[in-house]
């Protein structure tokens, strides 16, 4: 993507007055204001980073931000532009192309495909964001179409499309997105599956009716509002026991192992992270189903707690062997593919699915 079709949509057009680059949301130097201090604002804009511009799905107002409850959570952003130059590089739009957007957001990126030259439909589930978007789209001199429903159903009035550009998480992609899009055609999504980090996906759809492609760089993205995890709460009397297998070492093994946990142990979300003690943690979850695994610095080993109907840290244990078994394949050698019967992780060859566990 050029910097001329950048510059012919000014990313400002589409950032509130009041938004937010930090992460959190009582800490005054999470916010930006253009009116009480523009200069931060338009840094801010021209930087390369995220800026969030919704919290708790438009229940908190952003103009609040110093009463806005410590707990809310980002709902819409802007995503960094060196994120969106990637994904639009992915998705090779041309001139002419149909291209249906899932997340309208601020309505950024689908001016930057209408500047391509795409003629695009960009759905969005929330009425205010949609209403707000049409009206920076407006201000930048671009009209694409702006539909308000649910993005996990495509948009079928105006299909076949060329390219179907996803600006939000998915763990499962959609088969109507597939459904949708003409032999050929390319799929760009961050799928999300929940273990560690999002994965950028390029999908293209084949006359069989299906899409596969390869799993390539990490990104971050917030999850489809119909696939977000609901809140359950934790059930049983946790269980104590001692492993050998030090989760540092998963914590090290990278991408590779991942993916493989993702498509393992589908809906199991979770990782690891150094603690300021020193300590490693490791932690999973899965409904009402949980495991925190802990080692402590120079010392073997790592303490396990689990509760739920699922030993959940077993079954990490047992996908990493698998993995190991398959002679520790980095995440080069997977991809992903989305048929009627779901989204599955393939290592290799798209006839290769890894076996749920």
């Amino acid at each position: 993507m050029s910097d001329t079709v950048v510059s012919a949509v000014p990313r400002h057009l589409f950032i509130p007055d009041v938004a937010m680059v930090g992460a959190i949301v009582d800490d005054p130097d999470s916010w930006i204001d253009r009116t009480t201090d523009p200069d931060r604002w338009w840094q801010a804009v021209n930087d390369d980073r995220a800026i969030v511009t919704q919290l708790n799905d438009g229940a908190v107002d952003l103009a609040d931000k110093t009463g806005a409850d410590p707990a809310a959570l980002p709902t819409c952003s802007c995503s960094a532009p060196s994120l969106v130059r990637r994904m639009l590089e992915l998705l090779d739009v041309e001139r002419g192309h149909k291209v249906l957007e899932i997340g309208t957001g601020t309505g950024w990126t689908a001016g930057l495909l209408t500047a391509l030259g795409a003629d695009v439909v960009t759905v969005e589930i929330d009425p205010a964001l949609a209403a707000q978007a049409r009206a920076n789209l407006t201000a930048a001199g671009l009209s694409p179409t702006v539909v308000v429903a649910d993005g996990a159903d495509g948009y079928e009035p105006a299909a076949p499309y060329d390219r179907v550009h996803v600006t939000c998480g998915v763990a499962t992609v959609p088969y109507a997105w597939v459904e949708q899009t003409r032999p050929g055609g390319v799929i760009v999504a961050p799928w999300t599956p929940g273990w560690t980090s999002g994965h950028l996906v390029r999908l293209t759809v084949t006359a069989d009716g299906t899409a596969s492609g390869p799993i390539g760089d990490r990104c971050a993205f917030m999850l489809m509002r119909d696939q977000r995890p609901a809140a359950v709460p934790l059930t049983g009397e946790p269980r104590e026991t001692w492993t050998c297998l030090d989760p540092r070492e998963l914590g090290a093994a990278g991408d590779g192992l991942a993916v493989a946990i993702a498509g393992l142990l589908p809906g199991v979300s979770g990782g690891g992270f150094t603690n300021a003690d020193g300590t490693y943690r490791l932690g999973a979850r899965q409904g009402d189903s949980h495991a925190l695994v802990v080692a402590a610095p120079g010392r073997p080993g790592a303490e396990v707690t689990q509760s739920g109907p699922r030993n959940l840290w077993d079954e990490i244990a047992t996908a990493y062997h698998r993995w190991v078994a398959w002679g520790r394949p980095d995440k080069s050698r997977f991809g992903l593919s989305v048929t009627p019967h779901g989204t599955h992780v393939w290592l290799d060859r798209p006839d290769r699915p890894v076996q749920e566990l």
